[in-house]
């Protein structure tokens, strides 16, 4: 599992390059001007949380995914849709980009 860890961190990292990383409620967290995600590794799922509303607004696109309003769960027997990790942490980078602009 570190494999896939490793690649939704590595994706993180490249849709949000200026995010400070570091370990919240004993899971990685990403600050970038504000709650960016988080992520952890369950027994059958890695658990991605994004602040509210992203996962809302790209509900079209999950609808293959167990989701909630900030949680989307990636099954570990599936491959990581690493195109849909980074298009919803780049709308969530907008989002922290658009807050603290006003």
């Amino acid at each position: 599992m570190q494999d896939k860890l490793q690649e939704l961190r590595k994706a993180i990292r490249d849709s949000a390059p200026d995010a400070i990383e570091r370990i919240s409620y004993g899971m990685p967290y990403y600050e970038y001007k504000g709650r960016l995600a988080y992520f952890g590794l369950s027994k059958a799922h890695i658990g991605l949380y994004i602040p509210t509303p992203v996962l809302e607004e790209h509900q079209s696109k999950l609808k293959d995914y167990e989701t909630t309003e900030a949680t989307l769960r990636l099954p570990l027997a599936k491959k990581l849709p690493i195109t849909l990790i980074k298009t919803l942490i780049r709308a969530r980078v907008k989002k922290n980009d658009a807050r603290k602009k006003r």
